[in-house]
């Protein structure tokens, strides 16, 4: 990385790099403001800097990094901004940098690369890079291999505490970390974990076999990676074995990859939930169109789902003929029936996420949701009866409480059955979200509106 590459930058006015941003500066041209922004502040602040800015300007201002700190930032920036990291540099830099990274790391960077970039990374690799990285590629997206780091620090079982000590001090530094130390057999079967600090306090002529934390908490490979950072977050773990089908030890899913799998699946969960396309990238830096296109699609399927609201108002035209004031309270029904369904379907979508909630519940969650909007409903109601009796009369006002009632108690119970149910049919239960629970209920809330009304004014 060397400063040769820039082009012409001009002498720095006064400024203060501490109230700019890094993209002013850069913009700019001003070389001594930025190397001292950039020196004053920590990897991950400049990731989201340089991930704010136009490709040219973030490479330019990446340059200006020194090795093992550009090494830091880059790991810190997400695959596609990677990418357009790696499009600026030259051939050495390109390989230097990949080179470095660690291997989970390297793997989900390709994943996302086009073909091309990808052989390129590859072909630039030592062989025993290229192996591990090409090993992480093999397993399916998603799954704890691909995220876990196979620079493990295991020890044998008949391992004396003080020659363990030396095991982790002439390996260490070539594995990701050493707070967790698996345990093996010859085999190299998972047999428990020893922790770093047991080691260091415990007496240098013990066995290893007495500091092992048997039954050790360990997933499959080919386990969900959301399951398993799931599982770590649960249990409190800093880092979780991997094994193989053999229950051979293949690596660790460490904590700020587990971190990071937990933020991606909270991010989809939240779009589809919002009623959009999940996506990749940093938000200041996508484009006007790019954002519509992610957007566009749910809002067509809303927009066609809600030709039943319309269908079901045209159906009951006469009855709001004869009775015009209803009419002045749909928006209100609607609005608090959908917000109900809404607020059900995330709190279920967030419990069946962390585990609160299993599939097997779903009775219990009709119950529980149905008495949950039924409440909210008579509460409701109590006030939409007064807002009623004000505006329109007592006849109207009975039929608006009596229809809150029973719109409330059938969104939630909508709301919160519609996940599970998701679930068991495979499909994921963020994707039945707020939007279109919503857009459902509006119509339903229509029919037990007007039938309400039918019913207790006997039109």
């Amino acid at each position: 990385m060397t400063q040769t590459d820039l082009p012409p930058i001009v002498p720095a006015a006064a400024r203060d790099p501490e109230r700019d941003s890094l993209r002013d500066i850069v913009d700019c041209h001003h070389l001594t403001p930025a190397v001292e922004w950039l020196d004053s502040h920590a990897p991950h602040l400049i990731a989201d800097e340089l991930a704010r800015m136009d490709a040219v300007s973030a490479v330019m201002a990446f340059r200006l990094l020194d090795k093992d700190r550009a090494l830091d930032v880059f790991e810190e920036l997400e695959p596609v901004d990677q990418q357009r990291m790696l499009s600026g540099l030259r051939d050495h830099s390109f390989r230097e940098l990949v080179e470095e990274m660690d291997p989970d790391d390297r793997a989900r960077m390709l994943r996302e690369a086009p073909a091309k970039v990808a052989k390129k990374v590859l072909a630039g690799l030592s062989p025993h890079e290229r192996r591990m990285t090409a090993a992480l590629l093999g397993y399916p997206e998603g799954s704890v291999g691909f995220y876990m780091t196979p620079e493990v620090v295991a020890l044998p079982r008949n391992l004396p505490v003080a020659q363990a000590l030396q095991t982790v001090r002439a390996k260490g530094a070539n594995a990701e970390t050493v707070y967790t130390l698996p345990v093996v057999d010859a085999g190299r079967r998972l047999i428990g974990v020893v922790e770093l600090r047991d080691l260091v306090l415990g007496s240098p002529d013990a066995m290893i076999a007495e500091l092992v934390a048997a039954e050790p908490v360990s997933v499959r490979a080919t386990d969900s990676a959301e399951r398993a950072a799931r599982l770590m977050q649960g249990a409190n773990l800093i880092n979780l074995p991997v094994v193989d089908s053999e229950d051979r030890l293949v690596g660790l899913l460490t904590i700020d990859d587990a971190v990071e799998v937990i933020e991606a699946a909270d991010s989809e969960d939240m779009a589809r939930q919002a009623g959009t396309t999940p996506w990749q990238g940093h938000y200041m830096a996508a484009g006007v169109f790019q954002l519509a296109r992610y957007r566009a699609l749910w809002l067509l399927l809303l927009l066609v789902a809600a030709t039943l609201t319309v269908t079901v108002t045209n159906f009951f035209e006469p009855t709001l003929e004869q009775a015009a004031h209803l009419a002045l309270f749909i928006p209100l029904l609607i609005g608090s029936g959908g917000n109900a369904g809404a607020q059900a379907a995330t709190t279920c979508v967030r419990a069946l996420a962390v585990g609160e909630v299993r599939v097997s519940d779903l009775f219990k969650v009709i119950w529980r949701e149905c008495r949950v909007g039924l409440l909210l409903g008579c509460m409701l109601a109590a006030v939409g009866m007064v807002i009623g009796t004000l505006f329109v009369g007592a006849k109207i006002a009975v039929v608006v409480g009596i229809a809150l009632v029973i719109i409330c108690g059938w969104a939630a119970t909508i709301g919160g059955t519609m996940p599970l149910l998701a679930k068991k049919l495979r499909i994921d239960p963020a994707v039945i979200s707020a939007p279109m629970v919503t857009t459902l209920v509006d119509a339903t809330g229509l029919v037990i509106y007007f039938t309400t009304a039918k019913l207790v004014l006997g039109i």
